[in-house]
């Protein structure tokens, strides 16, 4: 396809692009006169997106779990427009299930698209973002690397490994002019909890009060979430090009009484042992 595009606008891809949080992405990036590079599964599901915003929108395949493919977009963007300024990693989906419920196949399936596959498309803009010394990598994680609730502890492992990974990238980074940005939203409107959503096939009766009250069957939240996917892209753009961008940006009111009430609980359960834990080191005459 023919992009158009001038030194003013920015490159910015896009993964998880077929509906919600990534098309939102794409709404706001074309709307501020940037250039999205729309990635879904299927390319089908973005057709409508490349019609509304000719020379705009570049949709492409991409399925974060094939390293070939991610390197095949990369090849491809550069090629064609010469330049990434920005990845968005969004592509991700919810997964239910108590920890013994779990199976490795179901685990890994998820890991592989909620972790691994973040994980290669940075590693395949890096060389491109360090040539320009400049760019911007946002990795969607969730409130729930804050406080995980039952039955999403494999989510919120997912979740909390991409969190660790961009702490370290992002000193890594900061100085050759990239920024790094770890978004934590709340519950939005959009397919997470819908078709998105899977959980483990067989339940046992013992998590039935914990876990179990999460399952899909009893989860009655999709198209009632107060989050608005739309204002929440717009703002992580204003917050990423702002003067003092933040490494950790909470989305949503939800979310920010989540973060706010399992920070003050977790000091307050660790403040007893503040003593004991600093009287564990070697007494100074063994230095």
């Amino acid at each position: 396809m023919t992009m158009g595009g001038n030194a003013s606008q920015k490159v910015w891809l896009v993964t998880g692009c077929s509906s919600g949080l990534g098309r939102s992405f794409v709404r706001a990036i074309v709307a501020q006169g940037d250039i999205a590079v729309a990635t879904a599964r299927d390319p089908e599901t973005l057709r409508l997106l490349q019609a509304q915003h000719p020379g705009q929108v570049m949709p492409l395949a991409l399925d974060v779990t094939r390293r070939d493919q991610i390197q095949q977009v990369v090849d491809h963007v550069i090629g064609t427009l010469g330049r990434i300024d920005g990845l968005i990693n969004n592509a991700g989906y919810g997964y239910r299930a108590a920890v013994e419920e779990g199976t490795p196949e179901e685990v890994d399936r998820l890991f592989q698209t909620n972790f691994f596959g973040p994980v290669a498309l940075i590693q395949a803009v890096l060389p491109h973002m360090r040539r320009q010394r400049a760019g911007a990598i946002v990795n969607i994680s969730s409130i729930a690397a804050v406080n995980t609730f039952p039955g999403s502890g494999y989510y919120g492992a997912s979740k909390c490994a991409l969190e660790g990974l961009s702490s370290a990238l992002e000193k890594e980074v900061a100085p050759l002019g990239i920024q790094v940005m770890v978004v934590e939203p709340g519950a939005f409107r959009t397919d997470f909890s819908g078709r998105s959503f899977r959980q483990a096939e067989k339940a046992i009766a013992d998590y039935a009060e914990t876990a179990g009250r999460r399952r899909i069957e009893h989860d009655h939240s999709h198209g009632t979430q107060p989050g608005d996917p739309d204002q929440g892209a717009r703002l992580v753009l204003e917050a990423l090009q702002g003067p003092q961008p933040p490494f950790r940006l909470v989305l949503g009111a939800d979310a920010w009484e989540v973060y706010t009430q399992t920070t003050q609980a977790h000091i307050a359960a660790m403040e007893p042992w503040v003593e004991k834990s600093r009287q564990t080191a070697f007494p100074p005459d063994a230095l």
